[in-house]
């Protein structure tokens, strides 16, 4: 005597997926970068003593080419405070942050100008530098 046989059906949890969803945009939120300059090519200068600083709100970078660039946009020295004052907006002193990365061949002549904007917007200026490594004695 044949029996005869139940099918089987496989779905997917539809409980499930509004928690993969939520964890997903975590996931892509925290990787997202706010301001990207990855594409900017700059090389730090060195320090012995590098202390750290909280977040900033902008960041300002002189590659090697000597361009200037606001939170990895290209930007005019004399654009800049402009720029710098709506980014910092009404944000209190001492909480205003611009980090100011500029390539270690720089001289006074092109960041001295993005100094003056960034002091000019209001911002608490914080150099970004690289600690000194020490030499090895061979």
């Amino acid at each position: 005597m044949k029996l005869p046989r139940k099918k089987l059906t496989a779905s997917v949890p539809s409980f499930a997926m509004g928690d993969i969803g939520f964890l997903l945009l975590i996931f892509f939120v925290i990787l997202a970068r706010a301001q990207d300059d990855s594409h900017v090519r700059w090389q730090p200068a060195k320090l012995k003593e590098v202390e750290m600083v909280a977040s900033p709100l902008a960041s300002v970078t002189i590659d090697t080419g000597f361009k200037n660039y606001l939170d990895g946009k290209e930007i005019s020295t004399n654009a800049l405070p402009a720029a710098l004052s709506q980014i910092l907006g009404d944000t209190p002193s001492g909480k205003r942050y611009v980090f100011l990365k500029v390539h270690k061949e720089a001289k006074a002549i092109h960041f001295e100008p993005i100094i003056a904007a960034i002091s000019e917007a209001g911002g608490d200026l914080v150099h970004i530098l690289e600690p000194e490594q020490p030499l090895s004695s061979q």
